[in-house]
């Protein structure tokens, strides 16, 4: 998930930061990635690639690589290796012995951010998605 939220943010804010509309940048960044997800799903990524204009297949395949490079690659080993060993584990049981505040500022932060304060403004005209959804108000988080 954090790869994927902060690729969705990092997006947006090219978008945003380069003079594109909100609105426009939300729509590009995330709301049309469940289509992209829903095709992969059901398709497999070449399936995805078929049904995709070919100048989105071209640019996932140019373009992707660029994004998700060596360092990156290596930033994911290094992950997998916090988990692995059981750092991760350690470093979130201390977090909620602690009283969780870094968590908390962190979660503030990400409720706190334009894609998410756009897509709020955007979802609550689409009441055909946002039936039935818990607000993250709602959420007590408390797993």
């Amino acid at each position: 998930c954090g790869g994927l939220t902060a690729l969705v943010q990092s997006g947006f804010e090219t978008l945003v930061d380069a003079g594109y509309q909100p609105e426009s940048a939300y729509f590009e960044c995330l709301h049309e990635l469940k289509l992209i997800i829903d095709l992969m799903y059901e398709q497999g990524i070449s399936g995805m690639r078929y049904s995709i204009s070919t100048t989105a297949e071209y640019g996932d395949l140019t373009r992707g690589p660029r994004v998700i490079n060596d360092g990156v690659r290596a930033e994911m080993r290094k992950i997998l290796d916090e988990i692995r060993s059981g750092e991760f584990a350690d470093e979130f049981i201390e977090e909620v012995r602690s009283g969780g505040s870094r968590f908390a500022e962190l979660r503030q932060a990400g409720q706190e951010h334009q894609v998410e304060q756009v897509g709020a403004e955007l979802r609550s005209m689409m009441p055909w998605i946002s039936q039935g959804k818990a607000k993250v108000e709602d959420i007590s988080g408390g797993d």
